[in-house]
């Protein structure tokens, strides 16, 4: 009789609610065999319109290790340059080593060019960049010799969220930059854009908005975003290497406008603020 193949174990950061795509990608990695330690932190939520679920955390934490996973919860602060070694360090001591790494914190506080602060830009840029470099690094240098896998997931918001979005820009090529130097030591990484997700953060203009502007009608769910993760976190997954992959129900393939402009001299909606202007913009 064989013996069962050993777990392997992923860290998934930004689990702090339920309802977000960290918890989903956390239900679908539990329901595929991973053992799993999850960062959080809830003062981040404090300050959202959604505002701390207290008891979000215990109940997913029970729901996984309903499934047969092993689950460590350690909370981290990406602001603070130091967080990101602590909890590597303490995932380490918890649960050995990892095999693979998911990215799904995110600071998210919409601004523009003119009325972003220097503390908001800056704290976009520590949480969304400068972290996940850390972790990744971190990440490699504790991999066995079968390496492992990083998936970050991104966004492509420009206009009226400028933090974010080039924070995330800047994570992009940190991540493409990590399948070339660290590929020789088995490790593949991808950024993931999942386009607008429902986590609840949507009102009902803006639901239907954006589920109009889907192929399919219906705008993505963690579920749909986690099924993609766990599929670049498994051996065949791992080929992929190096790639930004719009993974969004076909709502990045725009219908072209005239002239071959999309949505030229139409309202175009900025996602997630309710901002319109018009637009041309070349295909």
């Amino acid at each position: 009789m064989s013996s069962p193949t050993p777990r392997k174990t992923a860290l998934v950061t930004g689990v702090g609610r339920l309802a977000g795509i960290g918890a989903g990608i956390a239900r679908r990695l539990a329901a595929d065999g991973w053992d799993l330690v999850l960062s959080c932190w809830q003062d981040y939520d404090a300050r959202m319109p959604w505002g701390v679920q207290p008891d979000d955390v215990e109940r997913l934490t029970a729901e996984l290790q309903a499934t047969g996973a092993a689950v460590v919860v350690l909370p981290a602060d990406f602001e603070d340059p130091e967080a990101a070694e602590r909890l590597m360090a303490a995932a380490a001591e918890e649960a050995g080593t990892l095999h693979g790494l998911v990215l799904s914190h995110a600071e998210s506080v919409d601004s523009g060019i003119l009325d972003t602060s220097l503390a908001s830009f800056d704290r976009h840029f520590a949480v969304n960049t400068r972290a996940s470099w850390q972790l990744i690094a971190a990440f490699a240098r504790q991999a066995g010799p079968d390496g492992g896998a990083v998936v970050a997931l991104t966004s492509d918001h420009t206009a009226f969220n400028l933090p974010y979005g080039a924070s995330k820009g800047a994570l992009d090529r940190i991540v493409i930059a990590a399948a070339r130097e660290l590929g020789p030591l088995g490790i593949s990484a991808n950024v993931l854009n999942p386009g607008p997700v429902d986590t609840g953060w949507m009102d009902d203009a803006l639901r239907g908005e954006l589920a109009a502007r889907q192929p399919g009608g219906r705008l993505g769910t963690p579920a749909d975003v986690a099924g993609t993760v766990a599929f670049l976190l498994s051996p065949e997954g791992r080929w992929m290497s190096g790639q930004l992959v719009k993974a969004d129900g076909g709502f990045s393939a725009r219908r072209p406008g005239p002239r071959g402009y999309r949505n030229a001299g139409k309202p175009v909606m900025c996602w997630p603020r309710t901002r319109v202007w018009t637009s041309s913009v070349p295909s």
